[in-house]
């Protein structure tokens, strides 16, 4: 079922990732679903939002900027990230945001 994150009042961090990826499917999706994961185990993790078509974007959202850096030097993380640049991915790019403010309807 495909949902909104819920977010706490701001600030928080948004971790956005922008993929294009590979004809390589190698156990992509079964590794993607181990991330997720791991990545509710961090404390700090607040929630993600996820689409792909021609263009992957993935939105995780975030406490503070440790919380971030600890996901990202998560071991099982770290080889995930070297499969993901030798065989899922054409290109990448990782922002992160400060959320100040948000709303919804």
């Amino acid at each position: 079922m495909t949902q909104i994150a819920q977010t706490p009042k701001p600030p928080y961090y948004a971790v956005i990732f922008t993929s294009v990826a590979s004809k390589i499917d190698d156990n992509y999706a079964e590794t993607a679903n181990r991330m997720l994961e791991l990545a509710q185990q961090i404390d700090g993790y607040l929630g993600i939002e996820s689409a792909r078509q021609d263009l992957g974007i993935t939105v995780s959202y975030w406490r503070d900027l440790e919380s971030i850096k600890v996901w990202k030097n998560q071991q099982q993380h770290l080889v995930a990230q070297q499969l993901g640049k030798q065989k899922w991915y054409q290109a990448y790019s990782v922002r992160i945001a400060k959320v100040e403010r948000d709303y919804e309807f």
